[in-house]
């Protein structure tokens, strides 16, 4: 099982999840175009990806949604809340999947397992894909105003995350938004800060978590280096010796190959817990 984040952030949001020679993304937040762009950077073309799954409705995660499904073919999953609220994207040719929240589906060799999460959104869901041969396990939660337990139970076995790392709290408390917005980041139903993400990636830690990849920073309220010392530095300090990085707006990771992060930490991992 391999994953690449085509880009996260603010000014759009893609994911690519390949197991068993089936392609998933999980959500198509750039223009048409810009998505071409970036997953025949990876190696790829548009047609070689077998389906895209919409996590809700903000644009930074719909964007190019509609337009790629046509252009290409591609299927597109989706709550039937999240397609009347972006409604706007398609225009009733593309050939539209509907799923719900809390009920596994299955696209080729990979299980999307979708559950309610909390975010100021019409129908907000993050998911975990599961390759059904080696029952190996991404999480991705990029848009979290905070974890609960349904959040918990969903995320806890995972083999690897993508996980929002938002904003730094003083950098947000003095930065150019205003209090309003700030305050919206800041809520339960907004965005996870560097130390609210460390503290629940440090709850989600087990040995076989091989990897954790932070996402959705903030261009205006976060720095790279800032999530990676928060986050890492907890996560080294509860024992964790996995890959760590830091996702980035403007460019693809490489592609990240789930079982080879786990041949190199080993099953045992946890020296504090």
């Amino acid at each position: 099982m391999k994953v690449c984040v085509l880009g996260t952030g603010s000014a759009g949001n893609a994911t690519l999840v390949e197991a068993g020679g089936t392609r998933i993304l999980i959500d198509a937040g750039f223009s048409g175009r810009e998505m071409e762009r970036r997953i025949c950077q990876i190696g790829l073309t548009p047609e070689a990806v077998h389906a895209i799954v919409i996590t809700h409705d903000h644009r930074d995660h719909t964007h190019g949604a509609g337009i790629f499904s046509r252009r290409h073919g591609t299927p597109v999953y989706i709550t039937d809340r999240t397609r009347a609220a972006c409604s706007g994207i398609f225009r009733g040719t593309e050939p539209l999947r509907s799923y719900q929240a809390g009920r596994a589906f299955e696209i080729g060799a990979i299980r999307v397992e979708p559950f309610l999460t909390v975010h100021d959104a019409v129908d907000p869901v993050a998911v975990a894909l599961v390759d059904r041969s080696t029952g190996a396990r991404v999480g991705i939660a990029t848009d979290l105003g905070r974890p609960n337990a349904q959040i918990r139970l969903a995320l806890e076995h995972s083999d690897f995350l993508i996980l929002e790392s938002n904003h730094d709290e003083e950098l947000l408390r003095t930065g150019q938004y205003p209090a309003s917005v700030q305050q919206r980041i800041a809520s339960s139903h907004g965005h996870l800060s560097n130390h609210a993400a460390a503290r629940f990636a440090c709850e989600l830690l087990h040995p076989r978590l091989a990897g954790v990849l932070l996402a959705h920073l903030s261009q205006e309220c976060n720095r790279p280096e800032l999530a990676s010392a928060v986050v890492g530095g907890a996560l080294r300090k509860a024992g964790f010796e996995g890959f760590l990085d830091v996702a980035l707006q403007d460019r693809p990771t490489a592609f990240i190959d789930i079982e080879e992060l786990r041949e190199r930490t080993g099953p045992a991992q946890f020296t504090l817990l």
